[in-house]
């Protein structure tokens, strides 16, 4: 029986013309070498989505309809799935364009977030039957009245890893303008390494600290769904990375990567009242406008007051402080909200954390050495992330990537 391999190929990958013949050629290439059944899953081309953000603004300014709003987004990816059909179709191989209501991709709102609610296999199992090519579009699914609605920046992850989870898929390959996950940006650190393997649990933390590889959210489904990921280059040939449950060896490093996250701001409400209750109703409001809040620090004050911050992403972090005032302005007139915008997120990862102690004392030992003051931490069993001020986000994300990778604190090597 043939194993079944969903191919994912952002939007540099499909930037043009050019590009999308050489991702049909890959495609039946592959399918002929392999005899792999083979679903493709394409994001808009590069720099469509925001072109169609652009339009809106023009017309709609803030404030737009969020049915409109997802039939206009969707757009792009519709664009790309019938240009990359047509062109495998030209290799001389079957394949057809599915938007999400060919394919039963149904989203359910939850937080003001639209999530993979339902996904009908059995519609794509059919055309692979008949040997063809499926070319999903990705980013768009319906909603209950059959309205487009988008899944968020990098949705095309997400609608990729949905469908290999509901066709039990061998494989998902995530295909970019990079060839792995590295042990930080290249662009910052020359000597940062690709990795081979990272856990899921490895992998989700790297991603929701900055890591622009692959999406959280598609991450975590594959986790749920135990999907296996790699992560590869459309542009060469080279082995990537491979997202996995565990391997082999998976504790011998205790630093899998370093990330800082620059696009985040702190808020601080000031004389609290230190009372049961008021941070829950402070979050209801937070939450009910779909703002996932990260890292939180409260400090107690006196005279029954106290003081807290957390981060949110930056570009929701004015709707935030709105609310925010709106609430201190009813609810505890003597208290005041604060924004900061100059936050920097510094993270550390490593599933080897879990075994060895001393991660967190090096890394504020290094972090104190080149004069960075941190301002909030939080932790989990494989990560410890700092707030820092922006400014230094890459002198610190090199200083840490030398101490722990490329000096290998912990004896550690984790690079190819």
């Amino acid at each position: 029986m043939a194993q079944t391999v969903v191919m994912k190929f952002g939007g540099t990958s499909v930037g043009s013309t050019e590009r999308i013949n050489n991702v049909a050629k890959r495609v039946v290439a592959h399918r002929k070498k392999t005899g792999d059944d083979v679903v493709v899953v394409v994001s808009a081309m590069s720099g469509e989505t925001d072109k169609l953000i652009e339009l809106c603004r023009k017309v709609a300014g803030n404030s737009h309809n969020d049915r409109e709003y997802g039939q206009l987004l969707s757009s792009g990816e519709q664009v790309t799935s019938a240009l990359t059909a047509m062109a495998i179709q030209r290799e001389g191989v079957k394949s057809l364009s599915l938007l999400a209501p060919q394919i039963g991709l149904k989203t359910k709102e939850i937080y003001g977030q639209q999530l993979i609610d339902s996904i009908d296999a059995a519609a794509i199992r059919n055309y692979l039957d008949q040997g063809m090519i499926p070319v999903v579009a990705g980013f768009q699914g319906v909603d209950e009245s059959g309205g487009y609605t988008i899944l968020g920046r990098g949705g095309s992850d997400a609608t990729a890893v949905a469908v290999a989870a509901v066709l039990k898929a061998n494989r998902c390959i995530i295909y970019t303008d990079v060839d792995g996950v590295y042990s930080a940006a290249p662009n910052i650190c020359k000597r940062a390494r690709k990795l081979q393997r990272l856990t899921y649990e490895e992998m989700l933390e790297l991603a929701s600290s900055g890591a622009k590889v692959l999406q959280a959210r598609s991450v975590h489904l594959a986790r749920k769904f135990q999907v296996p990921l790699e992560v590869a280059s459309s542009f060469n040939d080279n082995q990537g990375t491979e997202i996995v449950e565990e391997y082999d060896g998976m504790e011998d490093a205790v630093v899998s990567g370093i990330n800082c996250r620059t696009d985040e701001a702190k808020l601080t409400l000031r004389n609290m009242s230190d009372r049961p209750g008021v941070i829950a109703r402070v979050f209801e409001g937070i939450g009910k406008l779909g703002i996932n809040v990260d890292m939180i620090v409260q400090a107690q004050g006196a005279a029954g007051k106290t003081t807290m911050s957390f981060t949110v992403p930056e570009e929701e972090a004015q709707l935030a402080y709105e609310e925010l005032v709106k609430f201190v302005n009813a609810e505890m007139p003597e208290g005041s909200v604060e924004i900061d915008r100059n936050i920097a997120k510094l993270s550390v990862v490593g599933e080897g954390m879990k075994a060895h102690a001393g991660v967190a004392a090096q890394m504020f030992e290094v972090l104190g050495r080149e004069g960075i003051n941190i301002d909030m931490i939080s932790t989990s069993e494989i990560k410890i992330s700092v707030a820092i001020n922006q400014k230094y986000s890459e002198l610190a994300v090199r200083a840490l990537h030398e101490h722990f990778v490329e000096n290998r604190a912990f004896g550690e090597d984790r690079g190819r």
